[in-house]
């Protein structure tokens, strides 16, 4: 709120705080550095709306950089004085513990494993492929390790940081030609954010209510996002699930879920009334898929013989269920943040 209001220094100061305090905020941290650079450094734009790059101001950015600086010098600087940077590091970015969780979290790596472990089983049913050269559950053993697939290329912490650096880069280069205000910084903070928990490096479940959350202030503005906003919000919520695994917490988590669903959909819907259906028939489905999906893996399979011999099948079909949907709703968000009419934007700021 302090981007709305235009205090930039202030928000500057609240979110290196912020950033401080969780490590997890450095996925939207391009968004808040290209916006305060591109709106408050640069104090005039051209007729065309392009950057004047004679309006650069000095002074500005050094009341940037202080406030950026020394808040990470009162963070950081007992552990430089005694000499434990390496130790915070090696916490703060934890490159042992494995490309996923073991529950893994609903991005592209999720569907990249489900292909790699569906190739292997194919593979050695039709003698393709040595059983014993087979890595078996070793992605969904319930344990926090680094591995190596059986049939695609293995995923190193340089490869994820590569595909994170090239799905950011649109939106980061279209807040810095089309800044569109707050509204634009806010667009490209939450793709930056999913576009972080899609492929970063062992990237927890809950990095989804990065995406959501602020999502929810763009549901409000046009119908598209309002869409976008339904299947993200119901899906990402849906994939927390597995984190609440104790019977007596499977009442209260769909229950809280189906009312905030209800509440939602029925809201969005009288809010855009005029704009016709907010999803398809074809996102409906899908969304309602949810239901059938969580009846087989909280009721049907635990009493199946499989569940003694695959425990984690459940996870496995919740992760890549959720990953179809936080992936499509990823490619719509940058599919209606280049396509939006620039008079439409204008008419709503």
């Amino acid at each position: 709120f302090s981007i709305w209001q235009k205090r930039h220094l202030e928000s500057a100061l609240l979110f290196a705080v912020l950033l401080n305090f969780k490590h997890i905020y450095l996925y939207i941290a391009p968004a808040y550095g290209i916006y305060l650079l591109r709106c408050y450094c640069f104090t005039a734009n051209n007729p065309d709306g392009s950057i004047r790059w004679k309006s650069f101001s000095i002074l500005r950015f050094l009341a940037l950089a202080f406030i950026v600086v020394f808040v990470f010098v009162v963070s950081f600087g007992p552990f430089i004085y005694l000499g434990q940077i390496p130790q915070v590091l090696s916490r703060l970015f934890p490159f042992k513990r494995g490309l996923c969780h073991a529950y893994w979290a609903p991005n592209f790596w999720a569907l990249y494993n489900g292909v790699d472990k569906a190739l292997s089983v194919i593979g050695v049913k039709m003698q393709l492929l040595n059983p014993d050269l087979v890595r078996t559950g070793s992605m969904t053993g319930g344990l926090v390790q680094e591995f190596e697939h059986s049939v695609l290329p293995s995923v190193t912490p340089l490869v994820t940081l590569i595909c994170t650096f090239i799905s950011i880069l649109p939106s980061v280069f279209g807040l810095w030609f089309r800044p569109q205000g707050p509204q634009g910084f806010l667009r490209c903070l939450i793709l930056c954010a999913l576009s972080s928990f899609m492929f970063g490096w062992h990237v927890h479940e809950k990095a989804i209510l990065l995406a959501i959350l602020p999502l929810s202030l763009l549901a409000v503005s046009s119908a598209k996002d309002a869409g976008i906003y339904l299947i993200l919000t119901s899906v990402g919520h849906f994939s927390l699930f597995p984190l609440l695994f104790t019977p007596e917490e499977l009442p209260i988590k769909i229950l809280l879920m189906a009312i905030f669903t209800v509440f939602s959909f029925s809201s969005l819907r009288a809010l855009f009334r005029r704009e016709g259906k907010l999803l398809s028939c074809i996102e409906v489905l899908y969304v309602s898929g949810l239901i059938p999906l969580e009846l087989l893996c909280e009721i049907i399979y635990p009493l199946t013989p499989w569940q003694q011999c695959l425990p984690f099948i459940p996870l496995l079909l919740t992760s890549v269920y959720c990953a179809l949907g936080i992936a499509y709703s990823w490619i719509r968000l940058y599919i209606s943040a280049f396509t939006r009419p620039a008079a439409t934007l204008k008419k709503r700021q």
